[in-house]
């Protein structure tokens, strides 16, 4: 068994840990429109995409009103990792307002309990059904996802580095396809005024060296597939001997990847036509000699940051040549999900990785760090904080 992460004892520089933890009790504030309004909306869209039976259905009901208005109750005596969430923080945390705790334990704790609400656990007819499989599929299913992946084709006959400069963007801004962002996204925050406000690309690529590289997935579907797509390009072209995928070993976070959606999002390649086919086939292929290998450790369903990761997932990524932490939820547990001043070191939040890690990141919470002052006040004088949140501006850092 994977040993269970000590909530009290942190490797988080002392200097970092006087940034506030950020929570979900301030009016107006995007960790509180989180609680308030998306968390109530997925319910709501979770219970209309299954016939959910009067039991399930009234365990979402309570959980609607008690995520709203109640306090958070600890998990049944019966549940499998009652124990390991109160090791997590449940003991400290249980009894409080979901807002007056850190937005990253709510917000985690409240996709543990919708998962109990729907009965994902538990012996039944409902036991092992990804709540939010629909809507992941739907990803993979659509115009846009053909026009990506027939767009393949044309990078097929460009030099070698050139498609890995482009498979490397398409990993990162394929994180726009969250499905939990979009359940608050309006039609202007998808205007292509994209931007990257950190851009280390070229010491991350300098560290595809022909050795082990580990990617710690976020979102599924047309997020998912691009991640895949570079990790091909990779390994075909000896960049890398060999990839790990880490993802999530249940539902999580509306879009998280898990291993279903891994072989989803396979099959929705080997099935196409041209360069992406070729891709799906050589990538299940490595799936199975073993080139490319699927993880899901329990910590990555945590509500705690990197620096808290047990030993076993420590030596994971230590034995690797790089880490490639994708989305905005990993960016949040690999610095932590504090209001630092966004012109803290990268490399000072991240002392404490064992090994070379680099961040793909859209922008789509609070949390920033590593910007250079004159970056930040032009992006605050452009649009005052909403660039932190909007998912129009995205990063990639390195610390080696």
């Amino acid at each position: 068994m994977p040993e269970p992460a000590d909530s009290s004892r942190s490797a988080e520089p002392a200097a970092l840990a006087d940034a506030p933890v950020i929570l979900g009790d301030v009016p107006g504030s995007f960790p509180r429109s989180v609680l308030a309004e998306r968390h109530p909306a997925l319910i709501r869209k979770v219970r209309d995409a299954f016939p959910y039976g009067p039991e399930r259905q009234r365990a979402l009901d309570a959980l609607l009103k008690n995520s709203a208005e109640g306090v958070m109750e600890p998990l049944g005596a019966r549940a499998r990792d009652h124990g390991q969430w109160e090791v997590w923080g449940g003991r400290e945390y249980f009894g409080r307002s979901w807002y007056e705790v850190p937005f990253l334990w709510s917000e985690s704790y409240f996709y543990r309990q919708l998962l109990d609400a729907v009965g994902y656990f538990e012996p039944g007819p409902w036991q092992g059904v990804d709540p939010f499989r629909p809507f992941k599929l739907a990803e993979l299913d659509t115009p846009g996802a053909d026009g990506e992946l027939a767009a393949l084709d044309g990078l097929a006959g460009r030099p070698a580095a050139e498609q890995e400069e482009a498979l490397l963007l398409g990993s990162l801004w394929g994180n726009r396809a969250d499905l939990g962002f979009r359940l608050a996204a309006t039609d202007d925050d998808a205007a292509p005024d994209s931007q990257l406000v950190v851009n280390d690309s070229e010491s991350l690529r300098s560290l595809f060296a022909g050795g082990t590289l580990c990617v710690v997935a976020d979102n599924s579907g047309r997020e998912l597939v691009p991640d895949l797509l570079l990790i091909d390009h990779l390994l075909r072209g000896r960049r890398v001997e060999r990839a790990v995928l880490h993802v999530k070993p249940y539902p999580y976070y509306v879009s998280d990847a898990t291993t279903a959606d891994v072989i989803d999002a396979l099959r929705r390649l080997t099935a196409a036509s041209g360069a992406a086919g070729a891709a799906g086939h050589r990538l299940w292929s490595a799936m199975t000699d073993g080139r490319l290998a699927v993880r899901a450790h329990p910590f990555s369903c945590a509500p705690l940051p990197y620096a808290d990761m047990p030993d076993d997932l420590r030596r994971d990524f230590a034995e690797a040549d790089v880490t490639v932490m994708k989305g905005d939820l990993n960016y949040r547990r690999l610095v932590g999900d504090r209001h630092y001043p966004a012109t803290t070191p990268f490399a000072t939040t991240t002392a404490y990785f064992p090994g070379p890690v680099a961040a793909l990141r859209t922008l789509k919470s609070d949390v920033v760090v590593g910007l250079d002052p004159r970056t930040e006040t032009a992006l605050v004088a452009a649009q005052e904080q909403r660039w932190r949140t909007g998912g129009t501006h995205a990063l990639i850092q390195v610390r080696r």
